[in-house]
């Protein structure tokens, strides 16, 4: 809801590519047994704009957010909502969150070992994540110097 439909979203992706400016995308939040199986067609949509990157993020449910998830579930899917969140627990090793560095955007686990598998996969088939493309800063000028706004410290 109040987000960009995703034509237009891949129209600006095309939009930029054309002006030669170097897009990608994040299929994010992976979410299991939900949206994880549109992973390759978004990825492929994506591709076809001229996106040269991409990268994922495994659903992390940390604080209050896990409780409005699972009330989001019960409302739109609820027959899907026990999967969904026995899935997550799977990822994140028997809890709705987990909050360690090297785990907490990719999950650990035979679920999110396989999404990893899959996103690889796709990426290498469909050109993507070959090239790093370095940031150019030599256009960047500091803003002047307000003299309205107060010191921060």
């Amino acid at each position: 809801p109040r987000t960009s439909a995703p034509q237009k979203r891949l129209e600006t992706l095309r939009h930029l590519h054309d002006a030669g400016i170097p897009t990608g995308v994040m299929f994010a939040p992976v979410i299991p047994a939900l949206n994880d199986t549109e992973m390759e067609s978004v990825l492929a949509a994506a591709a076809e704009t001229g996106v040269i990157n991409a990268g994922y993020v495994m659903l992390r449910l940390p604080h209050e957010i896990k409780d409005l998830f699972r009330e989001w579930l019960e409302i739109h899917c609820p027959l899907k909502a026990d999967h969904v969140m026995s899935m997550v627990r799977d990822i994140r090793g028997g809890r709705d969150n987990d909050p360690r560095f090297r785990s907490r955007m990719r999950g650990e686990g035979v679920f999110a070992d396989m999404i990893e598998q899959r996103f690889r996969k796709t990426c290498r088939r469909l050109g993507l994540n070959r090239k790093r493309v370095e940031l150019d800063t030599t256009r960047f000028s500091p803003p002047a110097k307000q003299t309205n706004q107060l010191p921060l410290f």
